[in-house]
């Protein structure tokens, strides 16, 4: 079978209406956050769950990382991402520090129970990933790791996209 073709024609509908429907369940499942509310009761009891994804949105943009990179990788208000980092630095998840390049540029960081906090997640996250996945062949593993990661860069992309040619950046 040409999977190029299969893959660049809209012409197979029982595929997409399968993975229209597959992305309905799994968003249901993702809007429950499990993964989240077991890693805030396992570490800091009381957190949002907004409060784990300044802490994702930290881990991506990597280097120093300031409330207005919180802010642009959450796609939030500026005011929103400055209000959530001073309610973990309250809660010690989150320290201000100066930066090196800039001392007058105050930067964020995680403190240690940031770094538990965080390390919690990826090991729920993990754990129940290796419980859905345990009986898959390795090859087939490995595709679908592949594949997947490709489908979600593609969403990354026409979300920018689309952002970006309407004008609404958040």
């Amino acid at each position: 079978m040409d999977t190029t073709a299969h893959s660049a024609n809209p012409a197979f509908p029982e595929d997409l209406a399968r993975i229209s429907d597959a992305l309905g369940r799994m968003r249901m499942l993702i809007g429950r956050r499990i993964i989240a509310r077991t890693a805030i009761a396992n570490t800091v009891p009381g957190l949002e769950i907004s409060h784990l994804d300044v802490l994702e949105a930290m881990r991506r943009a990597g280097g120093e990382v300031t409330v207005g990179a919180i802010a642009d990788a959450m796609r939030i208000d500026p005011s929103r991402g400055s209000r959530l980092v001073s309610e973990l630095v309250g809660r010690g998840v989150l320290r201000r520090d100066a930066s090196q390049e800039d001392g007058r540029r105050s930067i964020i960081a995680r403190t240690e129970l940031g770094d538990r906090l965080l390390a919690e997640m990826r090991s729920v996250k993990h754990s129940l990933l290796q419980q859905v996945l345990e009986d898959w062949e390795e090859r087939d593993l490995h595709a679908f790791s592949q594949l997947f990661d490709r489908f979600v860069s593609g969403f990354e992309d026409a979300a920018t996209k689309a952002a970006t040619s309407s004008g609404a950046e958040r």
